[in-house]
């Protein structure tokens, strides 16, 4: 018996990354999975190496049609839909007087609004599948200040916002709401900051599979009395250096 057995779950984000590795370690509890991204060659493969209990489907998260798609498409294969990782985001940073109103506005785009528009799409189905899991991806920065990291830091502070918010409105549905906050992960998108730049008292970086436990853990039943909730999974980096 796995952890996740009869769970259904949709992953944004899950070719690369926390995304990939939390698509893995799901499968590999007993959960089937769509693998949302829109690095279609590495979702593919991803799901082809994870054989009968994945498929991929190309899916930006900013795009309300794709998203319901995407839901239409998790149920019609495996039958119900029984949970949402909200895991895809960006990252861009510039100061203040420099930001690029642009860039702003893909930040909101990817990390808030895809993160909302995947929550109002799956309800209805994460809520008739009667124990349902919504598993926000935020970050450190949702609970502290970054310079240059503006956009960044205002997206992932609303999505832990927001994960509070729908947490009271689909608690009574039985529909689990919680948030994840990593500090620095080995992964894609860090892959340009060295290992030593941000002070971790831990010592070292995470890596990805130690975010896809706790993406097991609230997508399971061991976690069924946990909603609203944020998990800091930072190797002491929100606590500081530990004083020697």
């Amino acid at each position: 018996m796995g952890r996740c057995d009869g769970k259904v779950a949709i992953i944004t984000g899950g070719a690369s990354g926390m995304g990939a590795a939390g698509a893995r370690m799901l499968v590999a509890e007993g959960a089937e999975v769509v693998i949302g991204d829109i690095q279609d060659e590495l979702g593919r493969s991803l799901a082809a190496e994870l054989g009968e209990s994945a498929r991929f489907v190309h899916l930006d998260v900013a795009q309300q049609d794709q998203w319901e798609a995407a839901v239409a498409f998790a149920v019609a294969e495996f039958g119900s839909l029984s949970v949402l990782v909200n895991n895809a985001g960006i990252a861009n940073g510039a100061l203040v007087q420099q930001f690029d109103m642009g860039q702003w506005q893909r930040a909101i785009d990817i990390n808030l609004t895809g993160t909302f528009l995947g929550i109002r799409a799956a309800s209805d189905a994460l809520i008739a599948s009667g124990r349902g899991s919504i598993i926000n991806v935020s970050s450190i920065e949702g609970i502290r200040g970054t310079p240059w990291a503006h956009a960044y830091v205002a997206t992932k502070w609303a999505v832990r916002g927001l994960t509070k918010s729908v947490a009271m409105e689909l608690a009574p549905h039985n529909v689990r709401v919680n948030s994840v906050h990593p500090g620095l992960i080995k992964t894609p998108m860090t892959a340009g900051i060295p290992d030593d730049m941000i002070p971790i008292p831990l010592g070292r970086p995470g890596q990805p599979e130690e975010i896809g436990h706790w993406m097991v853990f609230l997508a399971s039943d061991e976690s069924s009395f946990a909603t609203g909730a944020e998990y800091v999974v930072d190797g002491g980096t929100v606590q500081g250096v530990p004083h020697k």
